[in-house]
């Protein structure tokens, strides 16, 4: 299928502004770029939308909670992880991702601001994501939430935060999350997947040089033997982690990956609804005010985590 149109031109419009070169940039002059969103309407409105401070041993992390209208009383809750490389996003730039999130599922979306790479490497960003999924269980009646529904979703390197943080509760205790939604994943970080060769030269956004770049940040030197849930692809044992949904985009270097880790789910009989979106590329599901199509998904995924949280 080629590329959407709504896609194509949203590319054309970017490439006017200025080239990023990896060889050269660094994670500030990155964030100036990237960490600045572009409103183009009014975001879905919510029936609540509260600044939350999450204290974790020697940090507080700042939190934004959001309560979609008719949520009822003490509706479920998911922990929201963002995209970015483990290097940029922000609160803000996933705000409108959240609240039509939330908007679609029913659910009450908490959207962390975990640590970022360079300045805080592996494992600190997913050490952040975990520890703050326990608090969010344990605290979940002060939001006006049910702590006893629970899930877990992300979109690129937070789609990759939300995969360990599903294995680590199954290994290390924790509450039960129901579902796990994964949104164009990271799960590996191997450049010889066809995807890659296909769409990793730069053309549709994201590129192959860019996630190297993201690589080493996030890695900081780490071998990554030394580092298993950061490449959650390479997880031994996939059994009982929660039940996902992994949506990977058809023009996105990372599609091959993120339909090899949920082939993996599947094989180790973890419920799983896995697909590609046709004509889409890396980030679509927050480009939804200039790429309306992109809603189609966010409803399928919002009705996923409405159906499991039930």
């Amino acid at each position: 299928m080629p590329v959407n149109p709504q896609i194509a031109a949203l590319l054309e419009m970017m490439a006017q502004g200025p080239a990023v070169d990896f060889a050269t940039v660094t994670p500030a002059v990155l964030r100036a770029v990237f960490d600045q969103p572009m409103q183009m309407g009014p975001p879905p409105a919510m029936a609540r939308v509260q600044a939350v401070s999450v204290p974790l041993e020697g940090r507080t992390l700042e939190a934004r909670l959001f309560v979609p209208e008719g949520a009822g009383e003490a509706p479920p809750l998911t922990l929201y992880l963002h995209g970015g490389g483990w290097v940029v996003g922000t609160l803000d730039t996933h705000d409108g991702t959240c609240r039509a999130l939330a908007q679609e599922s029913g659910s009450a979306v908490l959207s962390l601001a975990y640590r970022l790479a360079p300045e805080h490497p592996y494992p600190a960003p997913f050490d952040d994501c975990y520890e703050a999924l326990l608090w969010a269980a344990s605290h979940a009646a002060e939001l006006g939430c049910d702590g006893s529904r629970l899930a877990v979703a992300g979109d690129s390197a937070g789609g990759n935060l939300a995969a360990a943080v599903a294995i680590a509760v199954r290994d290390r205790g924790g509450p039960v999350l129901r579902h796990q939604l994964l949104i164009y994943p990271v799960t590996d970080r191997d450049y010889s997947y066809p995807s890659y060769v296909e769409n990793g030269g730069g053309d549709y956004y994201l590129s192959q040089d860019g996630m190297d770049w993201f690589w080493r940040h996030y890695l900081s030197g780490r071998d990554e033997a030394d580092a298993p849930l950061a490449l959650v692809i390479r997880t031994q044992k996939l059994e009982d982690v929660a039940p996902a949904t992994v949506i990977a985009a058809e023009f996105d270097p990372l599609r091959d990956e993120g339909m090899a880790y949920a082939g993996r789910l599947q094989a180790a009989g973890v419920p799983v609804d896995a697909y590609i979106a046709e004509g889409m590329i890396h980030g679509f599901f927050s480009m939804f005010e200039a790429v309306p199509d992109a809603w189609i998904h966010i409803r399928r995924a919002g009705a996923a985590l409405r159906q499991a949280l039930t």
